[in-house]
């Protein structure tokens, strides 16, 4: 059973090796972030501001 298991962990990481490998080969060559900008909804966009001005009162004020 522990084989079985080990070998199904060697399986999983041998998969994630080889995709990584794949996308940093074939990966995205020409990045555009106005391209990019178009395609994000409204409230991804909220989330992510709201996230970022968070981050930035805490970075300022320090993390209590």
């Amino acid at each position: 059973m522990i084989l079985y298991l080990l070998g199904f962990c060697a399986v999983l990481l041998g998969t994630g090796m080889f995709v990584d490998w794949w996308h940093r080969k074939h990966g995205v060559d020409d990045l555009d972030p106005e391209e990019n900008e178009k395609h994000v909804s409204d409230s991804e966009r909220a989330c992510t501001e709201s996230y970022m001005h968070n981050m930035k009162n805490d970075h300022q004020n320090g993390m209590s």
